[in-house]
């Protein structure tokens, strides 16, 4: 069936606003619409976002003025935050922003029943790459997906072709080596969760492997200005600029060289392209990259440089001398650093960045705009000699650090304000209650599809062999293109009955028509248990005789969410490996307990890369600046990044059995598994003991809280 574009209005423009000025910036250059987030459940906790009064007054003035205002709210919630959920979507109710942005499928249900106004955007995190997940998300009420950024052309042109649902896709700005919404590693490190809007940019920092180091996963920043005239022919409805932690100059420049292309598109885009190119060479931004936009990119992996460090900024240098103490706090002290003289110096008022070389340490600093010449706090030649220029610098940075501009004080423009009057501007959200919400406790003939016990999964076929040594109740087999011709062949260690075939989270439009032969081969062989991670992997199974279990990268974190998951197919879920004990049993009543699968042993995957590193990096393990070590798993469906330290939390089976919970998953699925270590850990875990070297992930403090600044 042949879809057309949903609306035949010219492509929008949309800029990230981070802040007031960066607001002001973007509506001054043109933008047709903002994207911002309030002071919770959002993404970009850790930019300015708006106190309620401001955003009262974005609204107001945005709509005055004939813009739209979207709303992040494109974090998961826990179940203890239901109450604070419902009562941020009333207040949004109340005000009528253009739409809502949302990762966690807990709103779904909580907008459609209670707030129906409210208009739903699949925010980039919600892991949207094919046309059956917009389709999925179409006939629940969205009406808008942000797609994921690790798309090619043709397939966001095949997507437009099966769907009604209008496409909004990243233009400009950072990038994620992880694929959208299935990064991890942060939140592994310390609960800071890119789901929970606290990401750490592991993937910005210095590995060490052997004798060499580099930023190996530390991607370029997208650029699509040649891109745009081909995107709005496949259809795209709206273009998106990231940039919430960006200042409102970035934010300016890239929304008057998007416009200007734009706005050129009916006379002949090459000549704005060219001079949009010259607006954004001097953006303090990171080198560019059209990513998988464009064949050459995509197979030269060009957007990954490991001699880039990872941050932004214009590169002035090492440090060669340090002298002073005491941390700039004024004209006239703290510490000087002199760096090598060049084209570009700082000025008083210029935002620089120091980072030390071992990546330990990264700090800004303005440069003291009233400091005297010839005063530590002003750039100026060192005496004597011609070596370079002495600027501020902060404690803790020595010589060989290295220095960047990243924001010229003489660059900045002025905008006018949009928001002007907040006299009127006084609601907030109030203290209602959240509705409760309860699934019903299984049958115990549906219970039966899956018996109580240890299941094992794993992602070969030769690891089935393996676990004959000890057979588990079920195996939990990754389904890849490899796997499934094996499947298929001939008999093996298990039979299709046995198997569970676990999908991968990340489901792109080059892949919908392969999995879709491979699923019917499979369902006619007899295999008809299914662990779907993707919304659009529910629309295979619509007709069929099957048995579901929803992953852990539905992110299923209270009831609500487990309630549309549920809904879709899915009677029984995985817990997401980043759980806590106290919210998963806050978020499953005791009755629904026996239909959840908890990880008790994985290797998660910290990264899921849409490429093949193996041609890029030749070496298996590597280490960070703390020692802790990791593993590149790599191959032609893919590349992950694995922990040497395993999650495990075996020993608590006793006090999970207790709780109520009757199905458990030994996760074998990242390493490569060997028969010892095999009868080792099953042994550990029916014994209830603790294994050394193993790490419990968030299952005992859970997430970082921003507002507690401890776990929570």
């Amino acid at each position: 069936m042949a879809f057309t574009t949903p609306s035949a209005a010219p492509a929008e423009l949309l800029a990230p606003a981070g802040s007031p000025e960066a607001l002001d910036a973007a509506i001054g250059e043109g933008a047709d619409g903002v994207y911002l987030g309030l002071r919770n459940f959002n993404a970009r906790l850790r930019s300015a976002n708006f106190a309620y009064s401001q955003f009262e007054g974005a609204l107001r003035a945005l709509h005055r003025m004939g813009r739209k205002l979207y709303v992040t709210v494109n974090t998961v919630f826990e179940q203890r935050e239901a109450d604070r959920m419902y009562q941020l979507l009333k207040y949004l109710s109340a005000l009528g922003p253009d739409g809502l942005i949302i990762q966690d499928f807990g709103i779904v249900p909580l907008v459609r029943e209670h707030f129906p106004s409210l208009k739903l955007h699949a925010s980039t995190q919600m892991n949207i790459a094919a046309a059956r997940g917009t389709n999925l998300l179409s006939k629940h009420g969205f009406s808008r997906a942000v797609l994921a950024r690790e798309l090619s052309l043709p397939e966001i042109r095949e997507i437009r072709g099966q769907t009604n649902l209008e496409l909004e896709v990243f233009v400009h700005g950072a990038l994620c080596v992880s694929a959208s919404g299935l990064c991890l590693f942060s939140s592994y490190l310390g609960g800071k969760s890119a789901n929970r809007g606290m990401c750490t940019q592991a993937c910005r920092r210095l590995y060490r492997q052997g004798e060499d180091q580099g930023y190996y996963f530390s991607p370029a920043d997208l650029q699509l200005l040649e891109q745009i005239p081909a995107l709005v022919d496949a259809g795209v409805n709206s273009f998106k600029i990231e940039g919430r932690m960006r200042s409102a100059e970035y934010v300016g420049a890239v929304v008057a060289a998007y416009r200007r292309v734009l706005d050129s598109l009916d006379r002949g885009p090459e000549g704005a392209i060219a001079q949009a190119q010259a607006i954004l060479r001097g953006d303090f931004a990171r080198s560019k990259t059209a990513f998988y936009h464009t064949p050459e990119a995509a197979a030269g992996l060009s957007w990954l440089n490991p001699r880039q460090d990872g941050g932004t900024g214009i590169p002035l240098g090492a440090i060669l001398k340090v002298k002073g103490t005491g941390t700039p706090s004024g004209a006239g002290t703290g510490r000087r650093a002199l760096i090598p003289a060049g084209p570009l110096m700082p000025e008083p008022g210029d935002t620089l960045r120091f980072h030390r070389a071992d990546d330990s340490k990264r700090r800004t600093l303005v440069m003291p705009p009233d400091a005297p010449r010839g005063s530590p706090g002003s750039p100026h030649k060192d005496a004597g000699s011609d070596a370079g220029s002495w600027i501020s610098c902060p404690e803790g940075f020595e010589i060989g650090d290295s220095v960047y501009l990243i924001r010229r004080r003489s660059a900045a423009k002025r905008y006018p304000a949009v928001i002007r009057d907040l006299d009127r501007c006084r609601r907030a959200p109030g203290r209602e209650t959240a509705p409760e919400r309860s699934l019903p406790p299984l049958g115990k003939q549906a219970l039966k599809a899956f018996p109580e016990g240890l299941y094992s999964a794993v992602s070969g076929i030769g690891d089935l062999y393996v676990l004959q040594s000890v057979r588990p109740l079920r195996v939990m087999l990754a389904l890849t293109r490899g796997n499934a011709a094996r499947l298929l062949e001939g008999p093996l260690p298990f039979s299709p009955g046995e198997i569970i075939l676990v999908l991968d989270p990340y489901f792109p439009q080059s892949r919908e028509a392969v999995l879709e032969g491979e699923l019917r081969d499979l369902m006619a062989a007899g295999y008809r248990q299914f662990v779907v991670n993707n919304p659009g992997h529910f629309s295979y199974f619509r007709a069929e005789r099957v048995s579901l279990i929803a992953g852990p990268f539905l992110y299923t974190f209270n009831r609500w969410a487990a309630s549309f998951v549920a809904s879709l197919g899915a009677d029984f879920a995985v817990t997401p490996l980043e759980n806590n004990r106290q919210n998963l049993e806050r978020t499953v009543e005791p009755g629904r307990r026996a239909a959840v699968f908890v990880t008790l042993f994985a290797y998660p995957a910290l990264f899921r890369i849409r490429a093949d590193l193996s041609g890029r990096y030749g070496f298996g393990s590597f280490q960070d600046s703390q020692g802790e070590r990791f593993r590149l798993n790599a191959g032609e469906e893919g590349s992950a990044v694995i922990p040497e330290r395993p999650f495990y939390i075996g020993d608590k089976l006793p006090f999970l059995r207790t709780a109520g919970f009757r199905r458990f998953i030994l996760d074998f699925s990242g390493s490569p598994l060997k028969k010892r270590d095999y009868r080792d850990i099953m042994a550990a875990v029916r014994e209830g003991r603790p294994l050394p070297n193993t790490s419990r992930f968030n299952w005992k403090d859970g997430f970082y809280s921003p507002q507690e600044g401890v776990p929570g």
